[in-house]
């Protein structure tokens, strides 16, 4: 270590707990699967199911970095929790053969936290920064030059003997996750070179996921078992393998261990998830709305406080899906419920004036 990068470690008070933050995991390494999520998470793009253009765009990509010789461009993931931004990014950091290095805006609390992290980078290596939105600002002003020109400047001393001394960093890649784009800063939202915003699955790619988890866990499934858990994961391979395992802890119990389409009704019908893939609290959402607030506009703040809920959990886990159904509308007053929706939950629709025919 150069005197100078051993100046500013020592002088950022870097102790050995925040480099343990970030995993520090290499390809063949058994700890990368902990955070590829065990079995089910594929370990190629030829394994990866759904998300085409986004998993095309990115080969080209890396295949032109590879022949160039030179570092991917910072790349940057947007959309609903659940539908593969972390298993994209290890999946980039296993084709470039780089060491991949996890961890997420809120465990960057200070400046030398991130520094900690970054001089630890060899060349190639990916960072991956998951709910990059929730980077402090002064953090954040760290990542700009290490994102632009590897390396990061660090003012010592106080007053007029304050000083920026330049810490020179390998290349790397930053893969940031973000479920709210709209609350990255401009500045650094620019720096990335390459983004992708990921959209809800189909049906048919569901089904393909479910039916390669199943014999990834060694389930005995039939099609129509399968057609049914995807029709009810709400467009997202994360819910549909939860949903999987679910099934499958019943069908082991109650059905010989065959996953059949009415074990997968029966068991999804027991674990509050209705036909099409509502759960619980997606109810209890949409029935505050129509009983306790006429049918809306209610705001998020006072609907948080009425189920007892974070408000980023309604907005980031709850309303995507309502939304993308049709089941609420957000207005500038508020959240509505919409007809659909209560004709789902079989909630009389009252009658409105044309104004909020429109609106519903």
């Amino acid at each position: 270590m150069s005197d100078i990068r051993k100046r500013i470690v020592d002088g950022a008070d870097i102790a050995d707990d925040h480099l343990a933050e970030a995993h520090v995991l290499d390809p063949g390494n058994p700890l990368v699967e902990d955070v590829y999520g065990a079995k089910l998470r594929p370990h190629t793009f030829e394994e990866y199911v759904g998300q085409s253009q986004i998993v095309d765009n990115l080969r080209i990509a890396i295949d032109a970095a590879r022949k160039r010789g030179d570092t991917l461009d910072h790349v940057l993931f947007s959309g609903p929790p659940g539908l593969g931004k972390t298993t994209l990014a290890g999946l980039i950091a296993r084709e470039l053969g780089g060491g991949f290095h996890a961890t997420s805006g809120p465990s960057l609390d200070k400046p030398k936290d991130l520094v900690g992290i970054l001089t630890q980078l060899e060349t190639g290596d990916i960072l991956f920064i998951d709910e990059i939105h929730r980077l402090g600002s002064v953090v954040e002003e760290y990542l700009y030059p290490a994102m632009e020109d590897f390396q990061i400047d660090f003012v010592v001393d106080r007053g007029a003997y304050a000083k920026t001394l330049k810490l020179p960093l390998k290349s790397f890649t930053l893969v940031g996750a973000t479920t709210r784009a709209g609350m990255l800063s401009a500045p650094l939202r620019d720096r990335f070179g390459i983004t992708h915003h990921l959209d809800y699955y189909e049906q048919d790619e569901l089904e393909a996921i479910v039916t390669r988890s199943a014999s990834v866990l060694g389930i005995e499934i039939e099609r129509d078992g399968a057609a049914t858990i995807a029709a009810r994961s709400r467009g997202t391979p994360r819910i549909a393998n939860r949903l999987l395992r679910r099934v499958r802890d019943y069908a082991e119990v109650r059905a010989e261990g065959v996953i059949t389409q009415p074990v997968a009704d029966e068991a999804l019908r027991r674990e509050g998830v209705d036909a099409l893939g509502l759960d619980r609290l997606d109810r209890a959402y949409l029935t505050t709305i129509a009983q306790q607030y006429g049918g809306g506009p209610v705001g998020i703040n006072a609907l948080a406080a009425t189920l007892t809920e974070d408000v980023e959990t309604l907005e980031d886990v709850v309303e995507p899906y309502l939304l993308k159904t049709g089941f609420v509308a957000r207005t500038a007053s508020g959240r509505k419920i919409t007809h659909a929706a209560l004709r789902h939950l079989e909630i009389p629709v009252p009658r409105a004036s044309g104004a909020q025919e429109r609106l519903l």
